[in-house]
C-alpha cells in the first residue's frame, strides 16, 4: 500500500454556533490525486485549511506525514522562485503582475518533487498556455488536493473525487466524469424509488379506503327486515364489519410504517417567449470586415473579418491579451468595423456587475428590465439554483458567485437577443455553471462567448472564432472536432492538385532518362512548364 502521507479523523469546524464541517475520517496517501467540488460556500476550501493546519478544528485531529505546499489564486503577497521556475513558467522579472501571471508565478514556487501539494483554483485567470504549464507542474507532485471549477483539469488529473455538501465529505473513486455518472445513476435510483413509494402509497391509502367503505355498507341492515332477521344481521355483520375494521388497521399501520420518500429536485422547464426581442430576421447577425484594433502602439487586429449567424452559438478564442474582450466591446458598441442586422440587439456581460441594485431583492433584479413574464423568469432563477425564498434575499447579501448568477438571469429575461458573454462562469461553483451552460445551449437567440472553462467551451459552442496573428479564423464545429483537425488535418482540393503535379513531374523526369528525338523534345516542354506551374501555386 502506498504510503500515508496525510490523516484526518473526527474532524469538526463550527463558524459561531453553525457546524460547517464534519470529517470522520480522511487520508492522502502517495499516488491520490483528489478533486474537491462542492456548491460555494460548502467549506471546499475550509477543508484545505484544515487539512494544512492554517485552521484549527473544535474537534478532531489532523497527522500530517509531511507538510504540504498550498497554491491560493489570492495570495496576501507574491511568492518567491527561483529563476529557472520563472523561466519554466514563461516569466521574467518585472514589477507589478496581471492577474494571470500572479497565477505562473505562484505556481513557479512550487517546487520539482512536492511531496503533497493542496491547489486551490490554481487554473484561473491562465489562458490556454498557462493551463497547460500549470499541468505540467501538477504532474510533478506526489500527491494532489485540488480545488477546481475546471472540469477538465478534473478530469485529466484525478483518481477520487471528495464532494463537500451539507458539511458532508463523501469521497467517490474516479474522476469528475465518473463521478457525475454515479450521480446520475444515484439520481435514476432516487426517482424509481420515490415512484415506487407513491404508487405504493396511493395502492395502500386506495385498499384502506375501499375497506372503510365495505365496513360501513355491511353494518346497514336491509328495509323490510324483520327483528329477528335483523338481530341476525346485526350479529353476522357486527363480526364481518370487526374483521373489515381490523384489515383495514392492517393497511393503515402499514401505511403509517412506510418510509417516505422526498421528491427529487428538478430543475424548472423555462417557458420564454424569444418572440418579446423581436429577433432579427437576416441569417448573418454580426458581421466584422476589415477591422483594424489597436491596444496602446500594439496592434491586435489587422484587416480582420468574421460573421455570426443567427442563432449560432460561437466561442472566441486566443491567448490573453490577444483583444477578446475588446473585440467583444466593440460589437456591444457597434463600433467601426461592426455590421449589426437590422433588430440586432446586443447584450454585455462583463464580470463588474455594475448593473445590480444591491438594495433590491433578487426578484426585484430580474423583474427590472425583462420582457418576459414573473413566471419565465421564476424559471431562469431556479434553473440557475435561486430556490424559493433566495428569490426574496436582496442582492448586497449575495455572494460573488451568486451575483454573476442574479447578472445573467437578467440578461437573459431582457429585451436582448445577442448575448455576449465574457468569462461568465468565473466564481461560480460547478453545479451552477453546468446550470449556465444548460441555459446558454436552450437559448433560442445568438451567443458569442469567452471562456477558458473548457467543457463549458466544448458543450456549447457549435462553432468557433480563433484570433491568431491579428486575423479571425472561423471554424464551423466543436473545440474537440478543431483539436481533431489539427491532429489529423483534412487534404484540400488544392493538395490534390499539387500532389498530382509532383507525381507528374517525378513521371516526365523518369521518362526525360530514356526518351530520343522528338518524344524527348516534348517531355522537356511539359517539364518546363510543370516547373512554372509548380513555381506559382508556390503559397
Amino acid at each position: 500500500m502506498a504510503r500515508e502521507l496525510l490523516s484526518a479523523s473526527h474532524l469538526v469546524k463550527y463558524f459561531g454556533e453553525r457546524k460547517i464541517l464534519e470529517v470522520p475520517r480522511f487520508v492522502i496517501r502517495e499516488g491520490d490525486r483528489i478533486g474537491v467540488v462542492g456548491a460555494n460556500g460548502a467549506g471546499k476550501t475550509t477543508l484545505l485549511n484544515l487539512l494544512s493546519g492554517e485552521l484549527a478544528p473544535e474537534e478532531g485531529v489532523v497527522r500530517r506525514a509531511v507538510e504540504p505546499v498550498y497554491f491560493r489564486q489570492f495570495r496576501g503577497k507574491d511568492q518567491e522562485a527561483a529563476p529557472k521556475a520563472l523561466r519554466e513558467m514563461g516569466m521574467g522579472s518585472k514589477v507589478g503582475y496581471s492577474g494571470g501571471e500572479k497565477a505562473r508565478l505562484g505556481l513557479a514556487a512550487v517546487e520539482e518533487g512536492t511531496l503533497l501539494l493542496f491547489a486551490d483554483e490554481p487554473t484561473a485567470n491562465l489562458d490556454e498556455e498557462g493551463i497547460e504549464l500549470c499541468c505540467h507542474r501538477l504532474e510533478q507532485c506526489a500527491a494532489l488536493l485540488l480545488v477546481s471549477h475546471d472540469r477538465n483539469l478534473l478530469d485529466r488529473f484525478c483518481n477520487h473525487i471528495a464532494e463537500v455538501r451539507d458539511g458532508r465529505v463523501t469521497l467517490y473513486p474516479g474522476n469528475y466524469s465518473a463521478y457525475r455518472r454515479q450521480w446520475e445513476e444515484k439520481e435514476r435510483e432516487d426517482w424509481a424509488a420515490y415512484e415506487q413509494y407513491r404508487k405504493e402509497r396511493a395502492r395502500l391509502e386506495e385498499a384502506v379506503r375501499c375497506q372503510g367503505e365495505k365496513s360501513r355498507g355491511v353494518k346497514k341492515a336491509p328495509s323490510r327486515m324483520g327483528n329477528s332477521e335483523a338481530r341476525l344481521h346485526r350479529r353476522s355483520a357486527g363480526e364481518k364489519a370487526e374483521k373489515l375494521d381490523n384489515a383495514k388497521k392492517a393497511l393503515q399501520s402499514r401505511l403509517e410504517r412506510l418510509e417516505v420518500r422526498e421528491k427529487p429536485r428538478a430543475l424548472p422547464q423555462v417557458a420564454m417567449d424569444f418572440s418579446l426581442t423581436y429577433p432579427p430576421v437576416s441569417k448573418t447577425v454580426v458581421s466584422g470586415s476589415r477591422l483594424q484594433v489597436t491596444y496602446g502602439e500594439n496592434w491586435l487586429l489587422q484587416n480582420a473579418s468574421f460573421t455570426l449567424p443567427a442563432g449560432s452559438k460561437t466561442a472566441l478564442l486566443g491567448p490573453n491579451g490577444a483583444g477578446k474582450t475588446t473585440l467583444m466591446r466593440r460589437i456591444a458598441e457597434n463600433g467601426p468595423g461592426i455590421r449589426l442586422a437590422p433588430g440586432a440587439r446586443p447584450g454585455f456581460f462583463r464580470q463588474e456587475l455594475e448593473n445590480l441594485d444591491l438594495e433590491k431583492t433578487v426578484l426585484e433584479n430580474a423583474m427590472e428590465d425583462s420582457v418576459q413574464s414573473e413566471g419565465a423568469m421564476r424559471g431562469i432563477l431556479a434553473r440557475l439554483l435561486f430556490r424559493r425564498e433566495d428569490v426574496y434575499k436582496k442582492a448586497g447579501v449575495l455572494s460573488g458567485g451568486e451575483r454573476v448568477k442574479l447578472s445573467f438571469a437578467r440578461l437573459l429575461g431582457s429585451a436582448a437577443n445577442l448575448l455576449l458573454l465574457d468569462e461568465p462562469t468565473n466564481f461560480l461553483d460547478l453545479p451552477s455553471v453546468e446550470a449556465l451552460q444548460s441555459l446558454v445551449r436552450e437559448y433560442a437567440g445568438t451567443v458569442l462567448f469567452v471562456s477558458h472553462d473548457r467543457a463549458f467551451t466544448e458543450h456549447c459552442a457549435t462553432r468557433l472564432l480563433r484570433i491568431e496573428n491579428k486575423k479571425i479564423v472561423t471554424f464551423e464545429g466543436t473545440l474537440s472536432q478543431w483539436e481533431e483537425s489539427l491532429r489529423h488535418p483534412r487534404e484540400t482540393p488544392e493538395d490534390t492538385r499539387r500532389a498530382v503535379l509532383e507525381l507528374r513531374i517525378t513521371q516526365v523526369i523518369a521518362g526525360l532518362s530514356t526518351a530520343q528525338g522528338e518524344e524527348k523534345e516534348k517531355l522537356e516542354r511539359e517539364f518546363q512548364e510543370l516547373l512554372r506551374q509548380r513555381k506559382r501555386e508556390e503559397p
